[in-house]
């Protein structure tokens, strides 16, 4: 019996001692999990800090922090990441996410629902922008204030589906979402540093806000899993508020004074008052997005039929087992993301080229690449052509948005850029739709070779009118020119007969032609940048070099002649001649008549 307690009290007391060696084990444990989080918390906030402190250096680089540009862009950047919260926030719902294994009817009804109500208020937009363009700061952080409150009241419709709501709040926070664009885009030559040219701008805010937006889908999506739509709503409407204060909070110089008189009309901006240099960068940005449209839905459908070559394989051992639909889905989407930002980094690369070449090679380069998807068409064709329409469409969008700040007046310009954005927004809608019926051939060879065609055709017609615009300006100069010769000539004839009526008529001449170059300087458009450039102050030098690189430019420059200038010389020497007689006249004595001619001064 004693045997037993005794062994029942060793028993207890090696319990005893294991009991207080697992509770050591796991303060310890305790211990070296706090400390780990506490050494991972460090580390991560040092490389926010880090990465905060990089992307600070690198918005403010080439004197953007002094001219506001660089707080410009961190607010476009919080806007694109929020956007693109709210866009995964209701991709659940009826009115975002793309219905793709629906019917294309229902593929089609999406397009005409969602994009073309936006489309068609967006015109109304810039004028009502261009009223209060005293106050822009107060105007981008009403969009910002307005979208918070619409993801309020969406987060509260998500919960019974209420989708009249769902449907206003989707489209208001469109409308105000492509208001914040316009306005950004009027107010980025207010901005500009003397070191950076317009598309290197326009090109910065695009990079930045891309990789916001790319960072935020897949954040907003983990959340949208784990809280909801309604909470990520929540959080987007915080998000928006914070980013209005932030708005309000921009350099005050961005606030451009209204210089109109009270009462003026409205000035409405269409394709047909906007100067050719700005509309042939609109119809070819207007194919681009036609491209785009039309290859998102088209390729998106086949791939859902199997009627691309890597997916309709006869036998299944002839199929690829790893490119199946999901994955293809993947790669052209990933193959899109990567062409947007090439775009936005070979836009900041080509600073110092003209704006019009741009468009026009990026048009062509679009052109090309369709017809050689068309010829070896396959999954790398595919992938190819997906990433170059990303890259034309964002390219091509940046230069596009530097000719109009260059070209049109600030008075004007948040209504240009409102149509502008309408257009593109109805083309790449009507390219949606043709891509929808052209997926019925189930061929990809001739939608893309009927994509071609349209390319093509647009490409060739722009460089025709771009080229009898050049002869017809040729033509003008040359005119000017023997007109002036033709007045010299005859200056010279009436210097022989008559020395004192000579110079009259020649200055007389002199004037009338140069009054002919400077009208025919304003006629060709050089007057609508003079005045830009008058608003919004001097331009940098890689602006001007910009302006002066671009064909709608050099061609109505009037380049010194060696004739004009032997005529003005022999003016001058008039001038003297005439000079020199009337102070002989003078030392002799004798007095002019102001009131008689002065062919005759003495009566």
């Amino acid at each position: 019996m004693a045997g037993g307690w005794e062994r029942a009290r060793d028993i207890s007391r090696r319990m005893a001692h294991g009991a207080a060696g697992a509770g050591r084990a796991t303060v310890r444990a305790s211990k070296a999990t706090a400390s780990g989080t506490a050494r991972a918390s460090k580390a991560t906030a040092s490389g926010a800090r880090k990465v905060g402190k990089a992307t600070r250096r690198l918005t403010n680089a080439n004197g953007a922090d002094r001219t506001g540009l660089g707080r410009l862009i961190e607010l476009s950047a919080g806007n694109s990441a929020t956007d693109a919260a709210v866009t995964v926030a209701l991709a659940s719902t009826v009115f975002f996410g793309v219905p793709v294994g629906e019917a294309r009817g229902s593929v089609a009804l999406y397009l005409v629902i969602t994009m073309l109500p936006f489309a068609l208020l967006a015109p109304f937009v810039g004028p009502i922008l261009d009223k209060f363009r005293s106050g822009r700061r107060y105007v981008m952080a009403g969009t910002l204030f307005g979208r918070g409150l619409l993801c309020f009241a969406m987060a509260a419709a998500v919960g019974p589906g209420d989708l009249p709501t769902l449907f206003i709040g989707a489209l208001g926070v469109l409308v105000l979402s492509k208001a914040y664009n316009v306005s950004r885009a009027a107010i980025m030559p207010s901005v500009l540093p003397a070191d950076i040219s317009l598309v290197s701008a326009n090109a910065r805010v695009a990079l930045f806000t891309l990789v916001a937006a790319g960072v935020a889908v897949p954040v907003g999506a983990g959340l949208t899993a784990w809280l909801g739509s309604a909470m990520v709503l929540r959080v987007a409407m915080v998000a928006f508020l914070l980013l209005g204060v932030a708005a309000v909070r921009l350099p005050r110089h961005i606030d451009s004074p209204d210089l109109e008189e009270e009462g003026a009309p409205t000035r409405w901006r269409t394709l047909l008052k906007v100067g050719p240099a700005v509309a042939e960068a609109v119809w070819a940005n207007v194919a681009l997005r036609i491209f785009s449209g039309f290859l998102l839905f088209f390729l998106l459908f086949l791939v859902q039929d199997k009627a691309v070559p890597w997916l309709a394989a006869d036998q299944p051992w002839a199929r690829d087992p790893f490119f199946d639909i999901p994955k293809t889905i993947a790669l052209l989407a990933a193959a899109a993301g990567l062409g947007g930002l090439l775009g936005a980094a070979v836009a900041n690369w080509t600073r110092n080229h003209a704006p019009q070449l741009i468009v026009l090679v990026t048009l062509a380069v679009a052109a090309v690449t369709t017809i050689v998807t068309a010829i070896f068409f396959g999954l790398w064709a595919a992938l190819a052509v997906g990433l170059v329409t990303a890259f034309a469409q964002e390219l091509g969008k940046l230069a596009l948005d530097a000719i109009v700040q260059r070209e049109i007046g600030e008075e004007v310009r948040s209504s240009t850029f409102g149509v502008v954005e309408a257009v593109l927004q109805l083309a790449w809608v009507f390219g949606g739709l043709f891509g929808l019926v052209l997926s019925l051939s189930q061929s990809g060879v001739a939608g893309l070779v009927t994509l071609a065609v349209v390319l093509t055709g647009t490409l060739g017609w722009l460089l025709i009118a771009r080229r009898k615009r050049v002869r017809a300006t040729k033509a003008k100069l040359r005119r000017q020119r023997a007109e002036a010769a033709a007045h010299a000539e005859t200056a010279n004839r009436m210097e022989a007969a008559d020395p004192m009526e000579a110079p009259a008529y020649a200055d007389a001449a002199d004037h009338n032609g140069a009054a002919e170059r400077n009208g025919a300087a304003e006629r060709n458009g050089a007057a609508d940048f003079k005045g830009t450039a008058d608003r919004n102050g001097t331009p940098d030098r890689t602006e001007a070099a910009d302006h002066t690189a671009a064909p709608d430019h050099t061609e109505t420059v009037d380049f010194a002649d060696p004739a004009d200038q032997r005529a003005d010389q022999r003016a001058d020497q008039r001038a003297d001649r005439r000079t020199d007689h009337q102070g002989e006249k003078q030392r002799r004595g004798d007095t002019l008549d102001s009131t008689k001619p002065l062919t005759n001064p003495h009566g």
